[in-house]
């Protein structure tokens, strides 16, 4: 396994920090891509080798990772033109570390397939810091087989890696794990709101729910980190991602048979949000549209 050659492609905000990891964890050769020639060089820093294109990047590697804005990208970078279809080794194993539907993630490996390249989803979650730190959380969806060879090379960026079933089904457990984080944002939101208008400090709020049954990860992180300062930091999980991910599951939804009502309100919220120019900011800030909506 670490003799193993390992492209990686997309170099974004959580890209740049899992690429690292990759570089410095593996003792094979790493080869990285990505349009933005400062990420490349960021990258770079920690090792590897720095590829001029998809096809240079992918050239005779073991296995691919990517990390794109979204399922897009993830098609055009797997099956477009001078793509990884057209570049790959039969025999490689593209491993799909994007947020996509599960119907794109299906149909990316059916094509691949077609020229015997194997593909895994296998999404992420914990943020950017976790990608940096390599303390992420990776839902995958493989056959148990492909699973085994791709594991160890997944835990050079995570410290928890699921199998959550057959390809498309790490696109399920992410998108699922996402919108319940959101709708319990936007709840949280809502009574933040109500609690403080009621004559209740918010610190105090949070602190007594998070002694009693409505204590919740998203409380103790998303509420007490960023509601309750009102800080909302770029190039976390801005706006338009959350809606990304959110339109994301309300097509599994409808697909699957189940017209789940909670994700239309988190989107409304957010897209009010962006409409009030918070394109860029942290997606708790829904909390500003609910006070002055």
């Amino acid at each position: 396994m670490q003799n193993q050659t390992i492209g990686f492609i997309g170099l974004g905000v959580m890209g740049g920090g899992m690429a690292k990891n990759t570089v410095r964890k593996h003792g094979g050769q790493v080869r990285f891509f990505d349009l933005n020639a400062q990420a490349m060089a960021d990258v770079g820093t920690a090792g590897g080798t720095t590829a001029s294109s998809v096809a240079e990047a992918v050239r005779d590697a073991d296995v691919i990772f990517l990390s794109l804005p979204g399922g897009k990208q993830v098609k055009q970078v797997c099956l477009g033109e001078d793509g990884i279809a057209a570049s790959a080794k039969r025999g490689a194993v593209v491993v799909d570390l994007s947020t996509t539907t599960v119907a794109d993630a299906r149909a990316v490996a059916a094509g691949l397939a077609e020229k015997g390249v194997e593909f895994v989803d296998a999404p992420v979650a914990r943020g950017r810091q976790a990608a940096i730190d390599g303390t992420l959380s990776i839902m995958v969806g493989a056959t148990e087989t492909l699973f085994a060879k791709v594991e160890p090379l997944l835990r050079y960026m995570a410290t928890d890696v699921s199998l959550c079933g057959q390809v498309g089904c790490g696109q399920a457990v992410k998108l699922i794990n996402n919108t319940l984080l959101m709708e319990n944002i936007t709840a949280l939101a809502e009574m933040m709101i109500v609690g403080e208008r009621a004559g209740v400090a918010p610190g105090v709020l949070l602190d007594v729910l998070s002694k009693g049954s409505a204590d919740s990860f998203a409380l103790r992180n998303h509420g007490m980190k960023a509601m309750l300062p009102r800080q909302f930091p770029a190039k976390a999980f801005p706006v338009p991602y959350a809606i990304k991910d959110l339109s994301y599951t309300m097509e599994l939804a409808k697909d699957c048979g189940v017209h789940a009502k909670l994700p239309d309100l988190a989107m409304k919220y957010l897209e009010r949000a962006l409409e009030k120019g918070y394109s860029d900011e942290y997606f708790p800030v829904i909390i500003e549209v609910v006070e002055t909506d």
